[in-house]
């Protein structure tokens, strides 16, 4: 939902960031002011609070790595429900329903996720998000082993959370980037309704991100199928 829900400063499904990515939990902590010996309850209340819109809603994002860290960590809160990933879940976040968004163009999901991890910017035009636009970013570089491999881990990755919605009977709502990138008012509305959200009368939904890919990751995609 990091693209829709947003109409005119009104947010209707939370605010969801990568709050439970390993790597950047420490720019959050830091940004909440949490002390270094705080515990993961901790955590996971300043993320609830920073993640809630005012209709009561949390909203985060997962990719599957992140799934296992979360419930890990949640584990260590909750004890007694280790081994049941989805009840885990709703005991930290309340009634929990999934977006599944993934993309039908690996290849060239694999050229963007490999320029962002070369130079470091893996959004444009989103304050309130931590980690993108790391120091120590450098100028994006051909690198074809490099894009065979994310293929695989997209790939990988895409059938992980088939597999775990399958043995936990979630039924997520599914959205294909194609058709967000296309219409991104159109498949928040239907996410909205997912949800059982409404905005209000008169809000218009407005994207928070601003697209990427230029012709250089064309160029890379007719490269790699050229080879």
């Amino acid at each position: 939902m990091s693209r829709g829900g947003h109409a005119g400063g009104y947010t209707a499904a939370g605010r969801p960031q990568a709050y439970f990515r390993e790597p950047d939990e420490a720019l959050w902590a830091e940004r909440w002011g949490l002390p270094s010996a705080a515990g993961y309850g901790e955590y996971l209340r300043a993320a609830l609070a920073a993640g809630r819109t005012e209709n009561g809603v949390f909203g985060a994002k997962l990719m599957w790595g992140t799934l296992d860290h979360v419930v890990a960590r949640l584990m260590l809160v909750h004890p007694g429900l280790a081994g049941q990933d989805v009840r885990l879940l709703e005991r930290a976040f309340g009634r929990t329903r999934f977006v599944y968004l993934r993309r039908d163009d690996v290849l060239a999901q694999a050229v963007s996720w490999l320029r962002a991890e070369q130079t470091g910017t893996w959004y444009l035009d989103n304050a309130g998000e931590a980690g993108g636009g790391a120091p120590g970013g450098r100028a994006p570089s051909y690198d074809a082993a490099g894009i065979r491999e994310l293929i695989e881990r997209i790939e990988e990755h895409n059938a992980a959370w088939e597999r775990w919605f399958a043995s936990s009977g979630v039924r997520p709502h599914q959205v294909r980037y194609e058709d967000l990138d296309a219409d991104p008012a159109g498949v928040t509305r239907g996410i909205l309704g997912f949800l059982g959200l409404d905005l209000p009368e008169g809000r218009a939904i407005v994207a928070g991100h601003r697209r990427q890919a230029d012709e250089l990751n064309t160029a890379w995609i007719e490269r790699y199928r050229q080879e």
